[in-house]
């Protein structure tokens, strides 16, 4: 799943440490009245709808308002986590799944996941209607194109299973596919996908797909992609900054949600090689789904956070069992925590 989303990074940008400083108790716009800070920002990927929110703080004024400039990098092929990690940036964006390793640990990472981007794992299967693949099961006697790792092969040989589905009849083709749309038009049966990106590529071009979401199989699956993550020092150190750079990465996303054109509009705005219709129809596929049934934008849910480590510990697919609760917080999404 990494790879997945790895695959489209084109460059890595070159990054800066942030200073330290003493905390202080801001209010929501007052950062307009206190020195700049400047915070940085590591994508996961190349900009697309997950990120829409981020940027139209940026273009709003949001951030401006609470006084922090924002400078936005990619990353490096190995994703977010260590650099952030490190200090080398401030916030990226991550995975419950891809992070769990890092978790799982004698020195586990010193981050920790501030907001849920998207309230409900969207990601699943998608194959040409042709093909006949409605449900897990149906994978028998079809390839997939894998990237080989154990936890996606867990996940699914677990949902085949349950559904009475017999994991070794499905052919698993190394690939790395770029285009899942295109490659199920040619030699792959099926690929693992989130919706925001290859289903709508799909209705966009007007090709029949069938499609199941993990998150429609089982509640375990049900977890959270993506996620913001931070450095732990920072935020210890700089909490205030933290709070500040949050009230307005939470009020983009929610005006985001409220106005999907408009964010859409944004976006290829600042991202001008984006192609617009495909994000405008991304966000109208999205716009609902960052909060979703959440109480607010960003609640993280233990149970299901919890459920989810649990499942890969019983599994054996991390080393070290994660505490329960261990890896995120709701002091920063809070409503009654950001004023």
């Amino acid at each position: 799943m990494k790879n997945l989303r790895k695959l489209l990074i084109l460059i890595l940008v070159g990054l800066f440490l942030t200073g330290c400083g003493k905390k202080d108790d801001a209010k929501a716009g007052e950062g307009k009245d206190l020195p700049k800070e400047k915070v940085s920002f590591l994508l996961d990927w190349e900009p697309n709808v997950n990120h829409a929110g981020l940027y139209v703080a940026m273009d709003k004024g949001f951030f401006e308002e609470e006084g922090i400039e924002v400078e936005v990098n990619q990353p490096p092929a190995n994703g977010a986590e260590s650099l952030v990690a490190s200090g080398k940036a401030d916030f990226g964006v991550s995975y419950q799944d891809t992070i769990a390793p890092a978790f799982a640990s004698d020195e586990p990472l010193p981050v920790t996941a501030l907001a849920a981007i998207i309230n409900h794992n969207t990601s699943g299967i998608i194959s040409m209607k042709e093909t006949g693949i409605e449900r897990p099961k149906d994978m028998e006697g079809h390839n997939y194109a894998t990237w080989g790792l154990p936890i996606e092969q867990a996940i699914l040989r677990q949902v085949i299973t349950d559904d009475g589905g017999d994991f070794s009849k499905v052919e698993l083709l190394p690939e790395n596919v770029v285009n899942a749309v295109q490659a199920i038009s040619g030699k792959i049966d099926s690929v693992w996908v989130f919706f925001q990106v290859d289903g709508v590529l799909a209705a966009k071009e007007n090709v029949p797909i069938n499609y199941f979401a993990f998150r429609d199989i089982s509640p375990v699956f049900d977890y959270y992609t993506p996620i913001l993550i931070a450095n732990n020092d920072f935020l210890e150190n700089k909490e205030d900054v933290a709070k500040r750079f949050m009230r307005a990465f939470v009020k983009g996303y929610e005006y985001a949600a409220e106005n999907p054109k408009e964010a859409a509009e944004i976006l290829v705005k600042i991202n001008p090689e984006l192609d617009k219709d495909f994000v405008e129809k991304g966000m109208e596929y999205l716009a609902d789904k960052y909060q979703d049934d959440a109480k607010y934008f960003g609640q993280i849910d233990p149970d299901r956070w919890n459920n989810f480590y649990q499942w890969l510990w019983e599994n054996k697919l991390i080393d070290k069992e994660i505490p329960k609760d261990f890896g995120f917080t709701d002091d920063f999404v809070n409503p009654e925590k950001l004023k």
